[in-house]
């Protein structure tokens, strides 16, 4: 059966007014003449007077016979052709083929005389009008197309616009939707005891003023477009308060459509739709409360209008209004958990990913994710940039196989990993490996690449370790864009396998790129390919800002987003990019001082030369007083020697390392106690301090701003 559509559209080249358009049923037969079926085959059943099983109309029955006797009637059986001097009847629809939807308003137009009289109820109709559908037929299919049409939609607002569009005006011609405010998810409880029920969309079908109707909401001058859901609301209430106990909510507790002159309705309608409810809902049939009911319990409700001057509804329009109500509020039910469930995982890759980028000392990061699909927000790409003692920097970028939550959920338990390794300050193979094991304890089928590596901006140097990632592309000043050769490794979650790293020059200016596959692998084409093209798209976007300037980072990830074609998106992607500034050596000094009671007052006059030397001097009792104070609970501890380093950046940097893995502890000391004042000084003074953890000790540093 071929989907009639539900709105009100005439086919092109079909005249509404001309009955031999209309697909509805066929007006009574006139007295003694042969009533045709539904459908106008031109066959019917024979009545008391048919024997032998003899059902056509060229029969023997008694009805036959009357309709042999007819003027109008055709002679001989179905397939018989009328005689040429038989006048026509132009009053019959001739039925058309079901690809041509059936007009609404045909059935009243082959029921009206020639005055334009409505036969049955008298009244004038106007041309075009939509009228009630007066078989079962119509109904079957109206309903059909306008639950598909329902459920067609993914979001709330899609599903009512759907059951708005899918009723106006075949079904009536107006329609208040009304839904809990706020809706409930699921099983959840509702936040609040009481109901309440807020306007959630009209529609209506635009008609000139008329003063007689009484129908003031629907009356209304043609408006502009986008005006016809304001003039409807203005005359009804947005809010309404569901009272226990009260008429609408036993309406909404039965479940059932109701008309609006059934007593219970009559009373419910006023509380739903304001206290002027009376100049909105005409009287007699003319108007149906439904209660939208989803899985657990009611979610709003919705009346359907027709005008006085059109037919009313009948009972058999009640069980039309069920149908259409029960599908749009399960459909209603489902786009809401949807949308949690959406939220939810959204929410979920917003917090497994880096909310902000960290500003680390001698490097600048700018970074990108695109999600697979816009119905599927999450994936098992990620990136990351932890800052390290000394002023490094640790750059990641990782892909978990599939792009689901349980590849995203797995994707934040291996990045929360990659943090706490890097804490611990190991070799970037050896965070890798115990990637690999911490995969391996996941599941057996949690498979994953990643690309760990770690800057220093003081050596200008760069170690890499892999595990099946995509090599890194590393852009040089003058605009060549070099694809480092990097041993790629295992993926993690293989197991029983070494992971390699290389050291590289990372000279200042240079960009190095991490990259997941999803940016140069799809359907269309290889990884190679990918890479290459990726490579030719860097050194091009370099050449637009000559050789002596670096394109920026942020317009540099565009460019590089930009190269992805239609359908070239088959899977997540995360995109890394650190320029490398570095720090020149004349802004580092380093010394190693021996664990001796006389190593605090040579720290302080090391760090008053550097000062002196790089125009300082202001900070200088600063600068000594914490120095002092660091050092010293340094060597208490320290068996072998302790560093000592300062860097002038946009901030003073000092930087105090030992052999003793315990981290310092900040406390308020007594007035009895003789030390232990020395890091409450540091807090005080300094912008930042902190402590971190080596695999050989620990470092503790802290900064000051630049008078």
């Amino acid at each position: 059966m071929t989907e009639q559509p539900i709105s009100y559209e005439r086919p092109q080249g079909v005249d509404p007014t001309d009955p031999r358009g209309a697909l509805l049923h066929t007006p009574a037969p006139a007295p003694g003449a042969a009533a045709l079926p539904p459908d106008g085959s031109g066959t019917t059943t024979c009545g008391k007077g048919g024997k032998g099983g003899k059902g056509t109309m060229g029969g023997q029955g008694a009805a036959g016979k009357d309709a042999a006797a007819g003027p109008e009637a055709g002679s001989g059986t179905e397939h018989s052709q009328p005689s040429a001097s038989t006048e026509p009847d132009t009053h019959r629809p001739r039925p058309v083929p079901e690809s041509i939807p059936a007009q609404p308003g045909a059935e009243a137009r082959a029921e009206r005389g020639p005055g334009g009289q409505e036969r049955r109820a008298g009244m004038a109709v106007a041309p075009g009008r939509p009228t009630p559908m007066r078989r079962d037929g119509d109904r079957l299919r109206f309903v059909g197309a306008a639950t598909r049409r329902i459920a067609r939609g993914l979001d709330l607002d899609e599903i009512v616009m759907g059951l708005c569009r899918a009723t106006v005006p075949t079904f009536s011609d107006a329609i208040l939707v009304y839904l809990r405010d706020p809706l409930p998810v699921g099983d959840e409880r509702p936040a609040a005891d009481r109901i309440m029920l807020r306007l959630r969309r009209t529609d209506r079908i635009p008609e000139e003023r008329d003063t007689e109707t009484g129908f003031a909401a629907l009356a209304l001058p043609p408006p502009e477009p986008g005006e016809l859901t304001a003039e409807l609301s203005a005359s009804v209430g947005d809010m309404c308060e569901v009272r226990p106990g009260g008429a609408l909510a036993e309406v909404l507790r039965g479940v059932r459509p109701v008309f609006a002159d059934n007593p219970a309705a009559r009373a419910a309608l006023p509380e739903l739709l304001g206290e002027d409810s009376t100049l909105v809902v005409p009287g007699g049939q003319r108007a149906v409360l439904a209660p939208l009911r989803g899985r657990r319990r009611v979610i709003g409700a919705a009346v359907f209008l027709r005008r006085p001057e059109r037919l009313p509804f009948e009972n058999d329009d009640l069980l039309v209004a069920a149908q259409l109500a029960t599908h749009s509020a399960l459909g209603i039910d489902k786009a809401v958990l949807y949308d949690r469930e959406a939220y939810i995982a959204d929410e979920l890759q917003r917090t497994m990913l880096p909310e902000t980028l960290p500003r680390p000392t001698g490097v600048r990061l700018a970074s990108r994710y695109l999600p697979a699909a816009e119905t599927a927000r999450v994936g098992g790409d990620w990136y990351d940039a932890i800052p390290l003692p000394g002023s490094r920097v640790a750059l990641v970028v990782g892909d978990v196989m599939g792009h689901s939550m349980t590849s995203a959920a797995i994707m934040g338990q291996l990045r929360t990993t990659a943090q706490t390794l890097a804490g611990l300050d190991l070799p970037p193979q050896e965070v890798l490996h115990h990637l690999d094991e911490q995969a391996q304890r996941l599941g057996t089928d949690r498979m994953a690449t990643c690309l760990y590596a770690v800057y220093d901006p003081v050596a200008h140097r760069i170690t890499i370790a892999n595990a099946g990632h995509p090599p890194p592309i590393l852009l040089h000043l003058g605009g060549r864009a070099e694809v480092l050769r990097v041993p790629p490794g295992a993926p993690i979650g293989v197991g029983g396998v070494d992971f390699e790293a290389v050291e590289l020059d990372a000279p200042a200016g240079a960009t190095l790129l991490l990259y997941t596959d999803g940016l140069v692998e799809s359907r269309l084409r290889d990884v190679a390919t990918g890479i290459e093209q990726l490579r030719e798209k860097l050194a091009a976007t370099a050449q637009l800002t000559g050789p002596d300037h670096p394109p920026p980072l942020e317009a540099l990830c565009d460019e590089v987003l930009d190269m992805l074609g239609p359908g070239d998106r088959d899977d997540d992607i995360a995109l890394l990019a650190a320029r490398f500034d570095g720090i020149a050596p004349s802004d580092v000094a380093y010394w190693f001082l021996e664990p001796e009671d006389a190593a605090p007052g040579r720290a302080r006059r090391l760090a008053r030369r550097a000062l002196s030397r790089w125009d300082m001097e202001d900070m200088t009792d600063s600068v000594e007083l914490l120095v002092s104070e660091v050092v010293t609970n340094a060597v208490r501890y320290a068996t072998r020697p302790v560093t000592l380093r300062l860097l002038r950046t946009d901030v003073l940097r000092c930087e105090v390392g030992d052999d003793v893995p315990q981290l310092p502890r900040l406390r308020q000391a007594r007035a009895t106690d003789e030390g232990g004042r020395g890091l409450y000084l540091v807090n005080r003074l300094a912008r930042r301090w902190g402590a971190t953890r080596l695999s050989t000790g620990k470092v503790v540093w802290f900064e000051l701003n630049r008078n």
